[in-house]
């Protein structure tokens, strides 16, 4: 299957690269090349993808798209997560086929993670 027509690259806003760059460093291993000081972009994420500056966040309650990342040890990932600054804004609950909860990095951005049942 070829690339054509796929995603290919996902750009987030940030209130604060430098938090935001140590926050997914820390938590998810993401590698980062800056380009210049209003840009950083993000690999070793699943799909590659870069932060630039904003006083705004994306938030699902907002109409953003949620980006759902896969967890093997939901409860350590969520531990990890406040560990490096992040903030739970729904806790774990269950759906058909899994479970899941949401958090915002440092700049406020919203994400979530799910596990299967």
């Amino acid at each position: 299957m070829g690339a054509h027509l796929k995603i290919d690259y996902v750009e987030f806003p940030s209130t604060d690269l430098e938090l935001t760059k140590k926050f997914f460093a820390e938590v998810f291993g993401w590698k980062f090349t800056d380009y210049g000081p209003n840009y950083t972009a993000f690999s070793d994420a699943g799909i590659d993808g870069g932060f630039f500056p904003s006083d705004l966040s994306s938030r699902s309650e907002t109409g953003a798209a949620l980006i759902v990342f896969y967890s093997d040890t939901l409860e350590k990932t969520r531990a990890s997560i406040i560990g490096a600054g992040g903030c739970i804004v729904k806790e774990i609950f269950e759906f058909p086929g899994g479970r899941r909860f949401h958090f915002t990095e440092p700049s406020g951005s919203e994400f979530a993670v799910w596990t299967h049942a």
